[in-house]
């Protein structure tokens, strides 16, 4: 699924314009990044929750020559699940009810 195909699909569920509702969509992934940029975790009550964590460095092979480098320590964001999520995804179910 795509960010259009999701704004789409909640304009029509809450009745916003779809312009309105990119604005929305726009502002809460703009708030995730910048929580994240900022050293702050974002928990998200029945989906899951959003930290940065930090790599060490290692030695890895760049796949294209073939040869060995130095991959530098590094911040990466990762999401965990929540159960309720997981369990959705499961049985194939929607956490959230999208309908009106």
């Amino acid at each position: 699924m795509t960010k259009s195909e999701i704004i789409s699909i909640v304009a029509e569920g809450t009745g916003l314009t779809k312009v309105e509702t990119a604005a929305v969509v726009d502002g809460f992934l703009a708030t995730i990044s910048y929580s994240l940029a900022t050293g702050k975790n974002v928990t998200l009550r029945g989906f899951g929750s959003f930290r940065v964590v930090e790599r060490s460095g290692r030695r890895g092979v760049n796949p294209k020559t073939g040869k060995e480098m130095n991959v530098p320590p590094h911040k990466a964001p990762v999401f965990k699940s929540s159960k309720e999520l997981r369990r959705s995804v499961e049985d194939g179910l929607s956490v959230v009810n999208l309908e009106t």
